[in-house]
């Protein structure tokens, strides 16, 4: 079975739209705890402005106190020069640069037109002159809710621009939670032919409860990394009716139960993600963490025993 390598988002892409913030230390407790269980990459913060995202204000702080596992790249949102500045400084070992495919999302979500943002995207890499291997994230790649569907053709353009530029891996984004498993295989036959020199990941939004059947549509096709979120959190603040990412235990448990190798200790990370509710103050939409894994088998009721002398 193939191996697949597992990307965890939660205490950036997962806290960024929380109301409550999530103090440094315990964000800094979580991540040593995430960084003990098998993933590829763990994507810390964001070096954005405090005023734009305050959950993450304490961007700075966190990459200076976390343990750094070996074999774990800490990746960092970038959103500009500025924020790559700021994130060289804090030895990130991965920069993830984010634009949108749709127009009118990136409109939405950055304030400005796409090619506006190429250009500044291009500007850090630029500055990066590769000391740091750079990710591009591009959302709504599988549709906009203010403009229907993308085409395919209009989002391997922009994937192409940006590997003309030397990135290292290309993140396609769901960002809107609108993609179905038909629409997910067509785009990773594509992208794997055109771009076998690049890292290609995967990110599901399970808003139409999607997400996973969508992970092994990608699988099919010999995708191989995905991001994923602690609990199923997170979700875009731009796209109407968004819900969180997909739940990267129960991802897990599924890609497991299908015997797939992700190298993620899934009980390891059963324990972490049962923490969580109490870190955001609220419910979290995985499922796993609630039912246990299929394996995790009950005592039979005292009647059972009952039950089986007597039709003996």
């Amino acid at each position: 079975m193939q191996r697949i390598f597992f990307n965890e988002v939660v205490t950036r892409d997962g806290f960024q739209n929380e109301p409550d913030f999530v103090p440094t230390d315990t964000k800094v407790e979580l991540i040593d705890a995430l960084s003990q269980c098998g993933y590829a990459k763990i994507e810390v913060t964001s070096f954005t402005s405090a005023k734009a995202i305050p959950m993450l204000r304490d961007a700075e702080v966190v990459m200076g106190r976390i343990r750094r596992a070996p074999g774990v790249e800490y990746t960092v949102l970038v959103p500009n020069v500025r924020g790559a500045e700021r994130a060289l400084e804090s030895r990130a070992d991965e920069f993830n640069l984010v634009m949108s495919t749709s127009e009118t999302h990136n409109l939405s979500n950055l304030r400005m037109p796409r090619e506006r943002s190429f250009a500044a995207l291009k500007d850090v890499v630029a500055l990066v002159g590769g000391r740091v291997p750079i990710n591009v994230s591009l959302s709504a790649c599988f549709g906009c809710p203010m403009e229907g569907d993308v085409p395919q053709a209009q989002v391997l353009a922009w994937a192409d621009r940006f590997a003309d530029l030397g990135v290292r891996g290309l993140t396609i984004c769901d960002t809107t939670g609108m993609a179905h498993p038909d629409q997910v295989s067509r785009l990773c036959e594509a992208l794997r032919a055109r771009f076998p020199q690049l890292q290609l990941t995967l990110h599901f939004h399970n808003t139409r409860g999607m997400g996973l059947a969508n992970v092994m549509a990608a699988v099919q096709q010999g995708i191989d990394r995905f991001d994923g979120s602690l609990g199923g959190l997170g979700g875009c603040p731009y796209a109407p009716g968004a819900s969180g990412n997909i739940c990267t235990e129960d991802a897990i448990h599924m890609l497991h139960a299908v015997g797939h190798d992700t190298g993620i200790d899934l009980g390891r990370l059963l324990t972490v993600a049962r923490w969580l509710p109490k870190v955001v103050g609220h419910e979290v939409p995985g499922q796993v963490a609630k039912a246990g894994r299929t394996q995790d088998l009950h005592p039979e009721p005292a009647y059972v025993a009952e039950l089986r002398s007597q039709f003996a």
